[in-house]
């Protein structure tokens, strides 16, 4: 299951959610506060009225039905909650990437992204009175293709309080187990920009640019700190054809984040266009130092390479994604395949046991993770973070040309 937490890219771009400290690029870039008054030029919420975590009083009596009036510890409260979203004679909640949905809305499709649903894990969970916050999780991306889109996923889950030692991280996916040290607890204001930043690439994939500039706008009112949001700042511009302010946002993206390699890939276009070769080929070196961190392009380098026909390049890539990430077991499928054609059956077949192994694993762990929730001590967490989360994964659209950033979907 792909899961997008949303971010859009305009045409081309390569997207990356990179962990890494700033890259030392020299970007001859001065900040000019008239441009930054362009694209912040509201003084409060477009979208008052609209609030993603509202519950409706028919939702309130219904979960208080469900958890009943006597005192219950917060821990059963947090346990009964991932039931009465995921069961099967409950809500049933599925996963969807059509929309992002209010807490409301979602507890009546019976069906939403990742954030979508933390939308209405948190209202419920502080109405029944548990401590909850929103969590980003920032792994290797999930990709996807929307017509002419390239869509990469962010991931989002819920996480709090329920002892003096103890707290939980409750999830829309059976990944939990797997998620990494890259786990980051953000305010509800952070987490409000968030979801108008996916309004916003929903918008632009729908082909609504007017609309999809209002949304991202919002959300920087809201968070000006949003890397991403400056990014799909700078890609709708460039759209419109605005390119003073499709280049201070790219550059601003860099301002807020230095090593978002999305704003990079954006600039290198940009100049390139522009004719600025020596510009265009510095971003582009700091770009390509860190794709070579990141495992899924280096996979879809290696498919590249396979249908092309050179598949001892193909093998050089799929070996070196499994080496970044060995948990994706498309990775190890493809490996097989390159082995096949080179006429190495013994390395194709170990390949594939491998592969099989990791869908078993997964196959086995599906029962025990099937709440998607999990506790630990304080002290564990500090000392064990690791063994506890799993990766997870992020999102991010690319429409061929310029590049929006990730969606949490």
């Amino acid at each position: 299951m792909k899961l997008q937490l949303g971010t859009a890219l305009l045409a081309g771009s390569l997207v990356l959610l990179a962990g890494c400290a700033g890259t030392g690029i020299e970007r001859d870039y001065v900040f000019d506060p008239a441009l930054y008054a362009r694209a912040i030029d509201q003084t409060s919420d477009h979208f008052p009225e609209i609030d993603p975590l509202y519950l409706s009083d028919e939702i309130k009596h219904w979960v208080e039905d469900r958890v009943g009036a006597d005192p219950r510890s917060d821990k059963y409260l947090a346990t009964v909650l991932q039931e009465l979203l995921y069961d099967e004679n409950r809500l049933n909640i599925r996963y969807s990437d059509e929309k992002t949905y209010t807490a409301v809305e979602v507890f009546h499709a019976g069906k939403g992204n990742c954030l979508s649903v933390m939308n209405l894990y948190v209202a419920l969970a502080r109405h029944v009175g548990i401590d909850a916050s929103f969590q980003t999780i920032k792994e290797v991306p999930a990709w996807d293709r929307r017509s002419d889109l390239l869509v990469l996923s962010q991931h989002i889950n819920v996480t709090g309080r329920i002892g003096p030692r103890e707290y939980y991280v409750a999830d829309f996916t059976p990944q939990i187990a797997l998620q990494r040290n890259t786990e980051d607890v953000i305010s509800d204001a952070a987490a409000r920009a968030l979801y108008f930043k996916n309004l916003g690439v929903e918008a632009l994939v729908a082909g609504d640019t007017e609309q999809g500039l209002a949304y991202i706008k919002n959300a920087l009112f809201i968070n000006p700190e949003n890397s991403e949001a400056w990014n799909n700042l700078g890609a709708v511009y460039l759209r419109l054809g605005d390119n003073l302010m499709a280049e201070f946002s790219f550059h601003f993206a860099l301002e807020t984040d230095s090593s978002n390699v999305n704003a990079m890939n954006n600039l290198t276009k940009y100049y390139r266009r522009q004719g600025d070769e020596a510009r265009a080929n510095r971003f582009e070196r700091a770009a390509e130092r860190l794709n070579k961190r990141n495992p899924y392009l280096v996979y879809d380098q290696g498919m590249d390479a396979y249908i092309e026909g050179d598949y001892e390049t193909a093998r050089t890539y799929f070996r070196r994604a499994i080496k970044l990430h060995r948990y994706d077991v498309e990775f190890h499928f493809a490996l097989a395949e390159a082995h096949q054609r080179l006429g190495q059956p013994g390395l194709a077949e170990e390949a594939r046991e491998s592969a099989e192994l990791l869908l078993a694993s997964s196959a086995d762990a599906d029962q025990i993770r099937a709440h998607k929730l999990r506790f630990f001590d304080r002290n564990f967490w500090r000392v064990n973070r690791d063994s506890i989360f799993r990766p997870s994964s992020p999102g991010t659209i690319y429409v061929p040309g310029e590049g929006i950033t990730p969606i949490f979907h």
